[in-house]
């Protein structure tokens, strides 16, 4: 499985090192570039094959809607948004 992961932050920090080690391949993203594996959501989308998993690990309100909706545009019919927030 591959997996895009944004907001990595507490959880998704922790969320993307357990996935990781049961095998799978996550691309983490963060506005912190010293945690981030890639420095954009372009970036991100760019390394994913489709169809792409984007896991969105960011607090609930502008910040969630504003990162769903900049993947809305890089993202292709048939790939997936997961709000795991609180949103």
């Amino acid at each position: 499985m591959e997996l895009g992961l944004v907001g990595l932050g507490k959880m998704g920090g922790n969320m993307r090192e357990r996935i990781r080690r049961a095998g799978h391949t996550v691309i983490g993203y963060d506005r912190n570039a010293d945690i981030a594996d890639v420095h954009s959501l372009e970036e991100l989308v760019g390394k994913l094959s489709a169809p792409r998993v984007v896991w969105v690990m960011v607090p609930a309100g502008e910040a969630t809607q504003g990162t769903v909706d900049t993947l809305a545009e890089l993202l292709e019919p048939g790939d997936v948004v997961v709000d795991g927030g609180n949103s």
